[in-house]
């Protein structure tokens, strides 16, 4: 659930930059933005299938790891939707996510 999670809270950031980019300035143009609300609807599903992983058990000290996973998939979704550049140390920092994520699983 939180692996959907992290995967949901990338679309959401995604969705946020696309409102952001499309927003023209007044305040109506970002709490009327689909592409802001649509982010909003991801964070409450984020938020739901949190509690449901924390009512079927799921330990915060393992859970909340797999959710730095959301990093992970905010770059790739980057990459191909705005083109922006996965350096090497970039890919390094992944590497060491999910090795965290790993021994925090332990």
């Amino acid at each position: 659930m939180f692996l959907a999670a992290a995967v949901l809270g990338a679309l959401g950031q995604f969705l946020y930059k696309g409102g952001a980019d499309a927003a023209t300035g007044g305040w109506t143009t970002y709490v009327l933005n689909p592409r802001i609300l649509a982010g909003v609807a991801c964070y409450i599903g984020v938020m739901v299938l949190f509690v449901a992983a924390f009512k079927r058990g799921g330990a915060l000290s393992v859970l909340y790891p797999v959710y730095a996973s959301t990093f992970i998939f905010a770059a790739i979704i980057s990459f191909y939707a705005f083109g922006t550049e996965i350096r090497p140390i970039n890919l390094l920092g992944m590497v060491l996510l999910v090795a965290g994520m790993y021994l925090m699983g332990r």
